[in-house]
């Protein structure tokens, strides 16, 4: 059984991390790319995305505990928050629902989705095998989700494949992902937003959220 196959290992794999506070976040325990100066160009340069393509929804998958989007602008904006962690997604909902902001847990690679205008998939695919990004791209794409607006870089040469989630020795697996190379071979995105990273010492500084059609993506997501 493949892990997309197998929910619960998935829900619990993140469920531990966010548990353990095992990205390390000093003020998020959705991680250091969640905080501070990771997000200060995002926060607005994601309305104004939305505003550009006429969205009047967005599904965020998945939404961690929305710490840095309650800081964005979210006017006009039917938003849903999506997470595979229970108690996440709980805290989220006593917190921060609200009229026009509701969470949900949501697992990309096995539940249907709510069909929205674009779905936001930052910091999640890079944590994937390519067997699983194709799952959770071609769920996306199935839900009818006009854009996706997701996590690329843009100065690698490739797509090193990884374990979903957890190495054998418990060592959180992600890579920079690049969805115009290999095996994914994305089109030109309509939009790049660098997201300016200073993680790493500056070895990210080529981390974007890219802006996508569904139906440019379809049909490169056949059987693999």
């Amino acid at each position: 059984m493949t892990q997309n196959e197998d929910k619960a290992g998935v829900s619990s794999i993140f469920e531990d991390i966010w548990s353990t506070n095992a990205w390390k976040g000093l003020e998020s325990r959705s991680g250091p790319g969640s905080e501070g100066a990771q997000v200060k160009i995002i926060q607005t340069e994601i309305p104004n995305l939305l505003k550009k393509i006429n969205a009047l929804s967005m599904l965020d998958l998945p939404c961690g505990d929305f710490h840095w989007m309650k800081h964005v602008d979210l006017a006009g904006i039917d938003y849903i928050g999506g997470d595979i962690v229970t108690e996440l997604v709980e805290m989220n909902k006593k917190e921060h629902g609200r009229e026009k902001r509701t969470f949900e847990k949501l697992n990309v690679l096995t539940d249907s989705l709510p069909k929205v205008d674009v779905v936001l998939c930052r910091d999640c695919l890079v944590h994937f095998s390519n067997a699983d990004i194709y799952v959770a791209l071609k769920n996306i794409v199935r839900s009818g989700a006009k854009y996706l607006l997701t996590t690329s870089f843009a100065q690698r040469d490739g797509n090193k494949n990884i374990q979903t989630g957890l190495s054998s020795t418990g060592r959180i697996q992600w890579r920079p992902l690049t969805l115009q190379k290999a095996p994914f071979d994305f089109p030109e995105p309509l939009a790049v937003v660098n997201e300016g990273c200073t993680e790493g010492n500056g070895n990210y500084s080529d981390k974007c959220l890219m802006l996508w059609r569904t139906d440019a993506l379809a049909p490169l997501l056949d059987p693999v």
